[in-house]
Formats: C-alpha cells, structure tokens, sequence
C-alpha cells in the first residue's frame, strides 16, 4: 500500500513529495538529476516486502519546490533530512542514484543515515566540472509536446534513453513519458546542476556510516572513481546502464536489502 505525503511550512520543514509504502527499518531513497520520485517504481514493491520505503522528491523536482538557497548537494541534504524530521522519521537508511546518491553520501558524512547505497553517485569527479549547457534536457524540452507518441515508437525509446538505461526495452512507454516529462519540467534542474558541477563529494574515507557503492557496469553519465577508500565497498552492477533500476530491478531490490544497515543480512 503506497501513500504520497507532502510535508510543507506548517512543519517548519521544506516542502517534499515522498511516498511511503512497506513496513520495517525505514529506506528513503533519492531519485538522479532531472528525475523524480517515479523512477524508483520498478523497485519499491520488493523492497517493501521487508522495509518501510520512502521515495522521496529532491527539492526542485517532481512535487518538492525548489529551494530558496543556493541547492548544493549538502543543502539538498539538510532539507531532506528536515523533511524527514516533519514526517517523524528520524532514522532510516538511505540509498540515492547519481545526485541522489551524492546526496546520501552528505546524508551518511553528517551521521543523519544509519548506512548509506550510492549508485553511480555524482560528485566523486577529481576536480569540479566545467559549466555545461544541458542539452540532454533541451532536447526532452524539445520532445515534450510529442513525449507520449515518441516513447511509444520502440526505436524512438530506444534514441531517448540510450545513455540513461542498457535496455530501453524494459523500459515501459508510460515510465518513457513519465521521464522524459520529469526531466524536461523539473523547475530546479539548472540552479541544481550548476552547482552540483562546481563542487566535489572529498568525505569519502572519513565516512561515519557504512557505504556501499554500487557502479552499474554500463554507466554512460558518469565515471567510476580510480579510488576507492578500503572502508568503502564497491559492487558492479552487471548489465546496467546509469538508471539500473529498469535494466534489472531485482539485482537492484538485492542490492539495497543486503547493504543497508536495517535489515541485518
């Protein structure tokens, strides 16, 4: 049973989406750039069986309105946590995808998870990034009139999600459109991306909380770190592309109930 929430000012808390389904140790989990809450969908069912799963909106996407400050990756970090705190989940794992997983990486250095999945995390890059134009999302901005008859068409799916998933195929037209509407409408997306890009994650070896990281082996977005801390586990995610949760749901679903620290297995 899947609930959606919102937590907003009369709790003294940034406003989120989430939607929380299950029952156990609680698991919030953090969508990439330009997603939302929805791209976990092909995961949440399995994981519920055995956790409380909260999926939640970064600030600046799907039903979570941007910040008012500057939304570094640690900011996002506070108000996620905040938004927690207004729900009364106090403790929980996290598990984050891309800048999600940055994210849960900031959420893990501060002590406010109890163990923290990244998968494919931004942030591990040697030095910042140069500023860059997004033209992935001006081209979803450009397809979004058409977005529903384009991911019908598999050969047109399979152009729009090429460097995002291995398989496309797996990819259900309705969860196509739904990301491409998310990523092409998401009113943070360049304040988060500018500053996600002209920062680094460097707290990786002095992490307070278990971390794994998880790469999928065929990630287009972004690189494997030549170093890994030896307090750090690293997983490949075989046969994935940068979104590994529709190229292979259940190698993902294991993945977070083994590594996250609730559930002790």
């Amino acid at each position: 049973m899947s609930a959606a929430q919102a937590v907003g000012p009369e709790h003294d808390a940034p406003a989120l989406g989430v939607d929380r389904s299950g029952s156990g140790p609680a698991l919030v989990l953090l969508h990439p750039l330009g997603a939302d809450r929805r791209v976990w969908a092909p995961v949440v069912e399995r994981l519920a069986r055995e956790r409380e799963v909260i999926a939640v909106d970064l600030p600046g996407f799907g039903g979570s309105p941007p910040l008012e400050s500057e939304p570094s990756p640690a900011a996002l970090a506070q108000a996620v946590d905040a938004g927690l705190a207004a729900l009364g989940v106090r403790e929980y794992d996290v598990a984050g995808n891309s800048l999600g997983g940055w994210v849960a990486l900031e959420l893990g250095l501060a002590g406010r998870a109890r163990s923290v999945v990244a998968i494919g995390p931004a942030g591990l890059w040697p030095e910042p990034l140069a500023p860059k134009r997004g033209l992935a999302r001006d081209a979803a901005r450009l397809a979004l009139p058409l977005a529903g008859l384009l991911t019908r068409v598999p050969a047109l799916k399979r152009s729009l999600l090429a460097m995002f998933v291995a398989h496309p195929e797996r990819v259900p037209a309705s969860a196509a459109r739904d990301l491409v509407r998310a990523y092409a409408r998401a009113p943070g997306f360049p304040e988060v991306n500018v500053a996600m890009r002209a920062r680094t994650f460097s707290g990786l070896d002095r992490m307070p909380v278990p971390v794994t990281l998880a790469w999928p082996e065929h990630d287009r977005m972004v690189a494997r770190p030549r170093h890994v801390p030896s307090g750090v586990r690293l997983v490949i995610l075989d046969g994935c592309g940068h979104l590994p949760m529709w190229d292979d749901p259940e190698q993902v679903a294991e993945l977070l109930l083994t590594r996250s620290r609730g559930t002790a297995r």
